[in-house]
């Protein structure tokens, strides 16, 4: 069972390799919100005619005022996932540094397009040597924040040496005090937003490029003429539009992470980071745990570069952090 080094949500795969485990499936292996934007009913006109202009300014707009981005430094996308593969056709820097350990994905597309990288903890500190350093803020998997400042002062640098600091925001919406949005369009600045973690709908595919115009423009030419769906634009609208449900949902999600951080130390996984949507686990076996968690149902996170580290997401109901607890007491 490989596939789930990857990315997580691999269910179908988990399914075929633990036959035997008991249903229904447990799935803690994303960081997706497990309580999603509750109001996705779309109108007859998102689902059968093209998506319109009027559709998708509503959409660009709704976003950047949740976020506090200038408006029109906003690109809306089919997921910021493919934003981050189409980046090395758009800018070719040769020298990179990659915050490690982070999103798998912001390494493997610049190696497939030559660039040279250097994995890094610290990567701001080689802002003044590289051409381009990539972090996740909040991180994925660890939840390492970022200062602004230090983020500032490493855009600035690049900047000055026609160079680019990459924010990838796509848990900024827990936590929307460190976001860069408000400096959106900088020079030396791009911003990646993701929809699917913090509003949990995944499957309906958006996010947003943040950036100065060179680049936007460069995007949006090959990402076409119709990058999002009608129904992604009207749900989005209605949901980045929705601040009440952001802000209980904020909430929400402080108070379980606080008690899962309970349950996980009780049964002696110590969480040593996370987000509001995920906690990062060290122990002694990491793939071990994996193994007897899957025999039990419960599909979490595991990494090919650790093999004392989890991602374990959050429970969502009684049930579930039952069907954990037990079968955490059982992996010792």
């Amino acid at each position: 069972m490989s596939g789930d080094l990857v990315h997580g949500g691999a269910l179908d795969a988990m399914c075929a390799a633990f036959p035997q485990a008991p249903e229904p499936w447990i799935d803690l292996s994303t960081g997706i919100n497990p309580w999603a934007y509750p109001d996705t009913d779309v109108s007859q006109a998102a689902v059968t005619h093209l998506p319109t202009l009027s559709a998708r300014e509503a959409c660009r707009e709704a976003v950047a005022s949740a976020i506090a981005a200038p408006g029109h430094v906003l690109l809306l996308a089919p997921g910021s996932e493919l934003l981050i593969r189409l980046l090395p056709d758009v800018i070719r820097p040769r020298r990179i540094a990659v915050l490690s350990p982070t999103y798998g994905d912001h390494v493997s597309v610049w190696k497939r397009a030559g660039a040279d990288i250097i994995e890094t903890p610290d990567p701001l500190s080689l802002a003044p040597s590289v051409d381009a350093v990539i972090v996740t803020n909040p991180n994925n998997p660890d939840g390492r924040i970022f200062d602004r400042e230090d983020l500032e002062t490493a855009r600035q640098a690049l900047a000055a040496r026609n160079g680019w600091l990459i924010v990838d925001e796509a848990y900024a919406d827990l936590v929307p005090e460190q976001s860069l949005a408000i400096h959106g369009g900088a020079e030396g600045l791009m911003i990646l937003r993701s929809f699917g973690k913090f509003f949990g709908l995944a499957g309906i595919r958006l996010g947003a490029l943040l950036a100065p115009a060179c680049v936007r423009e460069a995007m949006a030419e090959r990402l076409g003429i119709w990058p999002v769906s009608g129904i992604a634009l009207e749900i989005g609208a209605r949901a980045y539009a929705d601040t009440d449900w952001q802000t209980q949902t904020r909430a929400k999600l402080a108070t379980a992470s606080t008690r899962f951080d309970t349950i996980l130390e009780t049964a002696g996984l110590h969480p040593v980071g996370g987000a509001a949507l995920f906690r990062f686990v060290k122990v002694a076996d990491a793939h071990l745990v994996f193994d007897q968690l899957a025999r039990a149902g419960i599909y979490v996170r595991r990494f090919n570069w650790s093999k004392t580290h989890l991602r374990i997401g959050l429970p969502t109901t009684v049930e579930a952090e039952a069907r954990l607890k037990t079968a955490l007491n059982l992996s010792g």
